[in-house]
């Protein structure tokens, strides 16, 4: 997604910078979004972050309580099953 254009913007007096409007758009970045910022040997590059943070299963593993009895792989397999008809059927 290289764009030709040489858009400018000033950094303030706070170290604030404005982005370019036509930049935040194509990036659909509102107000708000958070941007890592990368110092690269060409400059800076601002990158959005992930709207989580990268976990590994066992971070999260348990972490839903659940009571009653534990769903066997065949149980699982037939509920994934019915909900697969149940949309096909719809449709």
């Amino acid at each position: 997604m290289a764009h030709a254009e040489n858009l400018t913007t000033i950094v303030s007096t706070k170290g604030q910078v404005i982005l370019p409007k036509a930049i935040r758009q194509r990036r659909d970045w509102e107000a708000g979004t958070r941007l890592i910022v990368e110092e690269t040997p060409e400059g800076v590059l601002l990158k959005q972050a992930p709207a989580f943070s990268p976990t590994r299963p066992d971070d999260v593993f348990g972490m839903l309580r659940f009571r009653g009895e534990p769903k066997t792989p065949e149980d699982m397999e037939a509920g994934v099953l019915a909900e697969a008809r149940r949309r096909h059927d719809r449709d």
